[in-house]
């Protein structure tokens, strides 16, 4: 199938039949990437008695799995700002379009001088190209395919400058995909100040009029090597967790002209 999309007042076309997931596959080995300190997650058949649903144990007709998995921590998922506000709020309300142009952005972090790396505002304004994309991708250097089965606590991974959230927010980016497990510093005393000033919460437990109630956070994505810098069409798909976070599937589409 073919579809088309305007830009900078040229038709591309994009096929749909020419996916790039850029989403971590979630399993219940030790291939599966974690952070924040869990273990690996758990998918296993139901037992009922002597009754185990797994159709090679010889007793059931169907495989039965029962999932046990956090999405913050055991692979690629989106998260709205129900994830740091007292109130509740859920993706599934936030994420209500899941079609977007998307610019995706190869950066490596520049080590600060307390040892930390970052992604900067600097880096970020040098690399945007303004095409009233809704959407921005992410990739940091150096990008092994270690990164799809990382175990990240304890590690202090790069993230970024709460002033690049609030250059992305000014530009009316409302998705924010990165291949981190988290945009802001893995130990930093609570403030996630880039969380905060992407999603312009400025108080937790009172929300404010401005917040952005449908802007999304993708962490833990992985972007191949041989996917080239630019403009995409983006498809987001979470599933229907009414929860602040979902598993997730970004894919990506080539722009053809």
């Amino acid at each position: 199938m073919i579809a088309s999309i305007t830009l900078s007042d040229c038709v591309y076309q994009i096929d749909l039949s020419q996916p790039i997931d850029i989403s971590i596959p979630l399993v219940n080995t030790e291939s599966n990437p974690i952070a924040w300190y869990l273990e690996k997650p758990d998918i296993s058949p139901v037992e009922m008695g002597d009754w185990i649903g797994k159709v090679s144990e010889g007793n059931s007709s169907t495989n039965f799995n029962n999932i046990t998995f956090n999405p913050h921590a055991h692979g690629t998922h989106t998260e709205c700002l129900g994830h740091i506000t007292k109130a509740f709020y859920s993706v599934n309300d936030s994420l209500k379009e899941f079609f977007f142009l998307g610019q995706l952005v190869t950066i490596e972090p520049e080590l600060q001088t307390n040892g930390d790396f970052v992604i900067t505002l600097e880096q970020v304004e040098n690399a945007w190209i303004e095409q009233g994309q809704k959407a921005i991708v992410f990739r940091t250097l150096p990008n092994p395919e270690g990164k799809k089965s990382a175990k990240y606590s304890h590690t202090n991974p790069p993230y970024l400058s709460w002033e690049v959230c609030v250059f992305l927010r000014a530009k009316g980016v409302d998705h924010l995909l990165v291949d981190l497990p988290s945009v802001d510093k893995e130990k930093d005393e609570g403030k996630l100040l880039a969380h905060k000033a992407f999603w312009n919460v400025t108080n937790v437990s009172q929300l404010n009029d401005d917040a952005r109630l449908n802007a999304t956070i993708t962490e833990m994505i992985y972007v191949a090597n041989d996917i080239e810098d630019g403009f995409y069409f983006l498809n987001l798909q979470i599933a229907s967790f009414v929860n602040d976070a979902s598993p997730s599937k970004p894919v990506l589409y080539q722009l053809i002209k």
